[in-house]
């Protein structure tokens, strides 16, 4: 497979793994029980979907270095989208329409920005995964898509 297509694998699967909800990505590992009024903080949230990667996946101590730099990228990435949605959302009701869509544009940079960066991070701990993990991690990104394609069809 060519540098191309990894890039663009590793793009793909970063997408999936910071937009996704931790229900999704965790299957096998049961979220810890939310009320409506107290919904996860995005840094909870990242951190309850790093950790239920690293069990399903088997990360080894041989493998931290480059999962600890994808983990830490999910979790700057939810820190950095948090930071600007709160922004937005306190300047919302006094943004010109001018204002507004400007604002949706640095979101949508820092949104791209954020998922090349974990992007990179996943290519680098994809690359040191066995075969089993790959594996793994490839069907949770395979069950994923067909999910969020099936959300899709149901909302048109």
């Amino acid at each position: 497979m060519n540098q191309a297509c990894l890039r663009r694998a590793a793009l793909a699967a970063a997408a999936v793994l910071i937009a996704v909800p931790y229900t999704a990505t965790a299957q096998s590992v049961p979220p810890p029980p939310q009320t409506a009024t107290n919904p996860p903080s995005p840094q909870s949230a990242a951190d309850q979907r790093i950790q239920a990667l690293r069990t399903q996946l088997h990360i080894t101590d041989a493998q931290l270095p480059q999962w600890n730099a994808f983990a830490q990228a999910m979790r700057d990435n939810a820190a950095s989208t948090d930071a600007l949605f709160r922004q937005r959302a306190s300047a919302a009701a006094s943004m010109s329409a001018l204002d507004n869509m400007k604002s949706y544009a640095q979101v949508a940079r820092a949104y791209a920005d954020n998922t090349e960066a974990l992007a990179t991070a996943f290519e680098t701990l994809y690359g040191v995964l066995t075969d089993q993990q790959k594996q793994t991690i490839d069907t949770l990104f395979r069950q994923e898509a067909s999910r969020t394609a099936a959300q899709q069809q149901t909302k048109r």
